[in-house]
């Protein structure tokens, strides 16, 4: 976005620069092609700045997206630890039930 605001600066600085005294009509043409040059240089930075904003929009998307992707994995996975230590703790509180019975 700077270089496009320096380009353009730099753009309407050569354009005065090089407007002399002469005809009348002369300087309506340098007057029409300033306009021209502020016109196109508005209508780039537009356009720039709408592709700045529909890619910053796609990352924040995406972003999204992976995010509650990683939030369901450490579900899942906390569920899965969950259902082990729930067998675990049966398969041994069942191995101290035949011990006591055996005793």
């Amino acid at each position: 976005m700077k270089k496009l605001v320096l380009s353009l600066a730099m753009v309407l600085a050569l354009v005065v620069s090089i407007t002399s005294c002469r005809e009348k009509k002369e300087a309506e043409k340098t007057g029409d092609a300033i306009e021209a040059a502020a016109e196109e240089a508005t209508d780039a930075a537009t356009e720039v700045a709408t592709e700045v904003k529909d890619a910053a929009e796609g990352a924040v998307e995406d972003v999204k997206d992976a995010a509650e992707g990683v939030v369901e994995d450490v579900k899942d996975a906390a569920e899965g630890v969950v259902e082990d230590a729930k067998e675990t703790a049966a398969g041994e509180l069942e191995k101290a039930a035949d011990k006591l019975k055996k005793d």
